[in-house]
Parts: C-alpha cells; structure tokens; sequence
C-alpha cells in the first residue's frame, strides 16, 4: 500500500504542471511546450525552456522536474553523439527512445519524474514523435501531449490537424494548442510560447510572447 502511494505520488509530480505538444506532419514535426515553472501552487518562473535541443535533428519536451529531464536530456545527448563517433552513422530516434525507456526503468524504484516527448526527422525513418513515461513506457504517436494541460491542448490538436499542413499552419496549431491549456489549466503559464519545428534539413526555433499569441490567434480565428 506504502508503494502503491509513492507510485501515484510520483506519477502526480510528473503529469502536474506544464504542457507541452508533439505533432508528426507529413515531412517535419512541430513541438511546442508553455513558459511556466511551478512548485505546488508557487509560480517558481515564468520563462522557462522546456524544449531541449538533443541535435539538429532531434529534440526533446520536458515535463516534471527540471533537474532530471535536464540530466536524461545530457545523457542521450552524449549517447548519440558516442553512437554517430563510434559507428559513423546516426543514432535512430528509435534507438534514443528504447534508451530513454531503458533509463527510466532501471531505475523505477528511484525515479526520474518525468514524462517526455522525444521527437525529429530520424535519418532513417523520418519524421517521428515518441512519448516516454515515468517508468519507461514508449510508445510512438503522430500527435501527443504531455503535463497537466494535455487534455486541453490535444482536443484543439485532434479537431484541426492534417498531416500536410504547412509550416505555418502546424506553428498556428500547435501555438493555438498550448493557448488553449494556459486559458483551461492553472499549472500552464507563462510569458508566451516556445515551438520548435525539425524537417530533414532544418531545426527552427521560435518564442511567441502574450502579445503576439493575442494577434496570432486573433488572425487565425478571422
């Protein structure tokens, strides 16, 4: 029983606070996560990054606490670069994953708090997203959501998306998404949004401030 309240302790952590979106297109993906740190209902800051930048292909959303998803960030960091040295080719998304996934179940009795979205343009399948749970669970989607807003964020997804929207269109989307969440969800916040979009020979990042989702959001609904 003493486990049992650890485990939905531990799983609360990582799903409260924060939302951040991954969406597969037909020739790039789109992730976008909100600015807001929380501990409980303190706000401890307002323009946090919650995408991290693995390579130029790949990336990866955070939600949970900052300092684990930071180190598993540095860790599969460091793993692909050793892989691409070592064998003189790339480390699959797949393969990032698997280790993620790995990681996090080897140490499900300590874990990180954390659920991720690890996503781009693998050298050898494409675009891909992949969604990697506290213990390790990974299973490969085309849009996902993460944190305590995802609910609201991947209906907005769900209603709107197609797979060969353009770029602008998919950053519209995907900014409209985590709008809608900081609106709905008192754990998202922050000063704007961040959105990162990775094709085969791209990786573009972007921040929209209040102001500008305002008038982004205004002229989309026109």
């Amino acid at each position: 029983m003493k486990y049992l309240e650890f485990e939905t302790k531990i799983l609360e952590k990582a799903y409260r606070g924060t939302t951040t979106i991954g969406i597969v297109f037909k020739d790039y993906v789109v992730l976008a996560s909100d600015k807001k740190a929380t501990s409980g209902i303190y706000i401890a800051h307002k323009n946090v990054k919650k995408i991290v930048k693995v390579n130029e292909r790949v990336a990866m959303t955070i939600a949970g606490l900052v300092a684990d998803a930071q180190a598993l960030a540095d860790f599969i960091r460091a793993e692909a670069h050793y892989y691409q040295i070592l064998n003189g080719r790339p480390m699959s998304l797949r393969g990032m994953a698997s280790l993620l996934g790995l990681v996090l179940n080897e140490y499900k009795y300590f874990p990180f708090i954390v659920q991720l979205i690890l996503g781009g343009y693998d050298h050898y399948e494409g675009p891909k997203i992949f969604v990697i749970e506290p213990y390790g669970d990974v299973t490969e989607e085309n849009i996902a959501a993460t944190g305590s807003g995802s609910p609201t964020a991947i209906g907005i997804i769900e209603a709107e998306y197609k797979p060969d929207l353009s770029i602008e269109d998919s950053i519209k989307l995907a900014v409209k998404a985590i709008a809608s969440a900081i609106a709905r969800d008192i754990f998202t916040g922050g000063i704007g949004v961040d959105v990162v979009t990775i094709g085969k020979d791209f990786y573009r990042e972007y921040t929209f401030t209040v102001e500008e989702i305002k008038k982004f959001l205004s002229r989309t609904s026109s």
